[in-house]
């Protein structure tokens, strides 16, 4: 009920096509209500504008109110009627049409930006009902949805044997967990994206650069055919390689992985020019660990010890 409810009311109803139940949910229709709209267009036909519902029996101009800004009629001479600006803002269109020599139906779509440009007209109407006024011009009809841009995979690449390390291909996240994400290459087989393979940076967790759908671009590191395992990575194939944020510098190879020493430690210590006949530097003692008690009495306890006069 909530979910028919909430879209309902955020993308409208076609008056001539919704069923009795539909209509229900709209604000300012009950039951009753939908019932004898659904009666009246039976008997006299479709709705050929929003006006036309102060005709429907019991329809009075409070539910007309409440009712009309979520009906769409897309049949009507008013092109209005089909978009979610609400009747007691035709007027105000209207006079800015006269104003800019233009039809209502040369505001819709990228007509919108003509609206936009008019300052007067949205300290007239004020600035929230403006970007209302504004978004639903831009949409017409019943889909609210941003402009939708079709992905498309390689088109060389149909089956996992076709991939080869080194290629650059396109590609949709389809799962993120602790250790990396998944994307969806074309193949018909995730592959997998390590952690550190995520971003030129070090990443904590997947979730803080990916998300389940984003479109990527990865690089093949390996693939396994006997498995049917596909290891890629996004790092490599962003462009303009450098050093990677947060990677620590590489240990020296030789002395057997050991990191080399730095003799400018010992002419700041004055010793010489890092001569090492001078002895071994002092190491300062730490101080001992104070002990960890898990409960009041034998913190209570030790502090008494620590407070009692030595003889």
């Amino acid at each position: 009920e909530h979910v028919v409810e909430s879209c309902v009311n955020q993308v409208g109803v076609n008056l001539n096509t919704a069923s009795m139940h539909l209509l229900a949910h709209v604000a300012g229709i009950g039951p009753g209500l939908a019932k004898a709209i659904v009666d009246f267009r039976g008997v006299k036909g479709l709705f050929k504008s929003r006006q036309e519902l102060l005709e429907v029996p019991r329809f009075s101009q409070k539910a007309f109110e409440q009712a009309a800004g979520f009906l769409r009629v897309p049949e009507s001479e008013n092109p209005l009627d089909n978009t979610g600006v609400h009747p007691e803002r035709y007027p105000l269109l209207e006079g800015l049409g006269q104003k800019l020599g233009k039809d209502l139906k040369d505001f819709l779509g990228a007509g919108a930006e003509l609206v936009k440009q008019e300052g007067t007209f949205k300290e007239e109407v004020g600035a929230f009902t403006f970007e209302d006024i504004v978004r639903e011009l831009e949409k017409p009809g019943r889909d609210p949805r941003e402009t939708f841009i079709p992905f498309s995979y390689r088109d060389d690449i149909h089956e996992v044997k076709d991939l080869q390390v080194g290629m650059i291909c396109p590609g949709i996240v389809t799962n993120v967990t602790n250790f990396g994400a998944f994307v969806d290459v074309g193949v018909h087989q995730d592959g997998l994206v390590h952690l550190s393979q995520l971003a030129r940076k070090f990443v904590k967790d997947p979730r803080e650069v990916v998300s389940p759908g984003d479109r990527v671009t990865v690089k093949v590191l390996e693939v396994n055919f006997d498995k049917k395992q596909i290891s890629l990575s996004i790092k490599e194939a962003l462009e303009g390689r450098g050093p990677v944020e947060g990677q620590r510098p590489r240990r020296s190879e030789g002395g057997g992985g050991r990191p080399q020493r730095d003799d400018r430690r010992d002419d700041r210590r004055g010793g010489g020019g890092g001569r090492r006949d001078q002895g071994p530097p002092q190491r300062r003692q730490a101080a001992p660990p104070r002990p960890v008690f898990n409960n009041a009495f034998a913190a209570l306890a030790d502090l008494r010890g620590q407070l009692k006069p030595k003889k």
